[in-house]
C-alpha cells in the first residue's frame, strides 16, 4: 500500500506541472495597436503635444505607430514622448526616426529603416519587438502625400488642391495614382514582411497611407463621399491585401456603407474648418489610416474602434458622423485633424 500510495503521489506531481505548463500555453493575451497621425507632433493645436500623451496612455495601447514626426527645435521627438510618458507612470521604448514613429511597451530587439524619407514623399520603419518570448515585426508608415488622386475624383488637384473637374477615367486616375512614391513604400515594406513571415513572427503594419482602400471604393459606396459612382481598386491596399495581410477594420466590418471608417478629416473644435480641410467645395471624408496584419497561428482579431471625435469635415462644415462605426476617445484636448484607430488582438497558441 505504502509503494502504490508513493507511486500514485509521484505520478500526480509529474502531471501537475504539466497541466499548468498546458493552461498557461493555451491562455489567451491581449494587446493593443494604436495608429495615431499627430498632426505635427501637436504643434498645430494648443496643448497638442501633451494632449496626444494622455489619449495614448487613455487607449492603453501598447504599440503605437505615429505620423508626422518632425523631430522640431532639433529635439528628438522618441526621447520626448518616451520621457513624457514615463514622467505618467507609462514605459515604452522607441527609436530615433523621422516622418513616422513608433512606441513599445515591450523592448525593441532591432530597428530598420525600411523607405527612408526623401523629399517628404513618406516613410517607413520597422521594430523588432520581443513581446514575452514572441517575436512581433510592427511597422509603421506615413505614404506619400502627393499624387493623392482621389482627391483629382472629388474634383480638386491631388498635389496643388486646386479646384478642377472631376477626374473619372479609371485608367487616368490609376496612372495618375502611381506616380506618387507610394507604391515604392509598399513593395519595400512587402519584401521586409516577407522575411519577418518566414522567421515565425507576427507582422503589423500601421499608418496614415494617404490613400483610400479597394474594400472602401465599391459597387455598393460609389456615390458616396462625392466619389462619383466609381469602382476603383486603389494601388497600395490592392498590393498588401493581395499579399495576405488582412485590413483590420474592414475584416471585423466588411460593409463600408454601415461602417466607413472615416479617419480624416477629423473636426477639431480647437481649430477652424478651413485649417482641417483642403476641399472646402467637396467630401473628401475617407479613411486612410489603417492597420494590416499577417495571419498567423493563434492571433485573432477581437476589436477595433475610431479613436477620435465622432465628427468629421464636409464642404467645410463640422458634420456628425452618422454611421454605424464605434467610437471613443479620452478626455480633454483632442490634437489632431485625424481620427486613430485603435485594434485588440489577443494571441493564444
Amino acid at each position: 500500500m505504502k509503494r502504490t500510495t508513493f507511486l500514485s503521489t509521484l505520478l500526480l506531481l509529474l502531471i501537475i506541472p504539466s497541466i499548468t505548463f498546458a493552461q498557461k500555453k493555451t491562455k489567451e493575451e491581449t494587446f493593443k495597436v494604436l495608429q495615431f497621425n499627430v498632426w505635427q507632433e501637436g504643434a498645430t493645436v494648443p496643448g497638442g503635444y501633451d494632449a496626444i500623451v494622455d489619449q495614448i496612455i487613455e487607449s492603453e495601447a501598447d504599440f503605437v505607430t505615429l505620423s508626422e514626426v518632425r523631430n522640431y527645435k532639433n529635439t528628438r521627438f522618441c526621447d520626448r514622448i518616451v520621457q513624457s510618458l514615463k514622467e505618467k507612470g507609462q514605459t515604452f521604448y522607441s527609436f530615433y526616426s523621422y516622418d513616422t514613429g513608433l512606441l513599445s511597451r515591450y523592448p525593441i530587439i532591432d530597428s530598420t529603416t525600411v523607405f527612408p524619407c526623401v523629399n517628404d514623399q513618406g516613410s517607413i520603419y520597422r521594430a523588432l519587438i520581443d513581446m514575452k518570448g514572441q517575436e512581433v515585426a510592427l511597422y509603421t508608415a506615413h505614404l506619400d502625400y502627393r499624387n493623392c488622386t482621389y482627391y483629382d475624383v472629388k474634383g480638386y488637384s491631388g498635389c496643388t488642391w486646386e479646384k478642377r473637374p472631376p477626374m473619372t477615367d479609371i485608367d487616368s486616375i490609376m496612372m495618375d495614382n502611381v506616380k506618387s512614391k507610394r507604391d515604392n513604400a509598399a513593395m519595400a515594406f512587402l519584401k521586409h514582411a516577407k522575411e519577418d513571415r518566414a522567421k515565425n513572427r507576427i507582422v503589423i503594419i500601421g499608418g496614415d497611407f494617404n490613400e483610400p482602400s479597394l474594400l472602401d471604393w465599391t459597387e455598393e459606396s460609389k456615390n458616396m463621399f462625392d466619389r462619383n459612382g466609381l469602382v476603383i481598386p486603389w494601388t497600395v491596399s490592392t498590393m498588401i491585401v493581395a499579399d495576405g495581410f488582412i485590413d483590420t477594420y474592414r475584416a471585423l466590418y466588411p460593409n463600408p456603407v454601415t461602417h466607413p471608417g472615416i479617419t480624416y478629416p477629423s473636426d477639431n473644435p480647437l481649430m477652424p474648418t478651413n485649417k482641417l480641410s483642403w476641399t472646402p467645395l467637396a467630401d473628401e471624408r475617407e479613411r486612410i489610416d489603417l492597420i494590416y496584419y499577417a495571419p498567423f497561428k493563434g492571433l485573432k482579431l477581437k476589436n477595433a474602434v475610431i479613436w477620435g471625435p465622432d465628427e468629421s469635415i464636409c464642404r467645410n462644415q463640422r458634420v456628425k458622423d452618422n454611421t454605424q462605426d464605434s467610437f471613443r476617445i479620452g478626455k480633454g484636448i483632442w490634437p489632431t485633424d485625424h481620427k486613430a484607430l485603435l485594434v485588440t488582438f489577443s494571441l493564444g497558441k
